[in-house]
């Protein structure tokens, strides 16, 4: 099961990176269709990480730094800020996709530091 968590990571990490890549473009003025289907695809496949993360807490002996906890559970108010900044966008759209990039950018930033703090276990 650590296998699987850690290909998993490296599946948040990537969808991630292409998140934040849309999310720039976004930003500089291109539109994309799939952009929030990107995104929680990228949040789902977090969710699955928590979930094979508790799991192996509960089954197995060798346990990560608390870092690497805190890095991860972190992630979860930065998605929850993009996910909200997305769905306010009528407002003030170019300021809902600063909020967007810059939680995605956060988020993609947690994420590395957890799969990094993983690895090195």
């Amino acid at each position: 099961m650590a296998n699987v968590h850690m290909v998993v990571g490296t599946l948040v990490v990537i969808a991630f990176v292409i998140d934040l890549v849309l999310r720039i473009l976004e930003y500089r003025g291109s539109t994309f269709s799939f952009t929030r289907m990107v995104s929680f695809a990228a949040g789902g496949l977090l969710l699955m990480q928590y979930v094979l993360g508790f799991g192996l807490l509960s089954s197995s002996d060798d346990k990560p730094s608390p870092i690497h906890y805190v890095f991860a559970l972190a992630a979860i108010l930065t998605v929850g800020a993009e996910h909200m900044a997305t769905s306010q966008a009528s407002s003030d759209p170019k300021g809902a996709k600063r909020i967007a990039l810059r939680s995605v950018a956060a988020t993609l930033a947690l994420v590395l530091a957890a799969y990094f703090v993983g690895e090195s276990n």
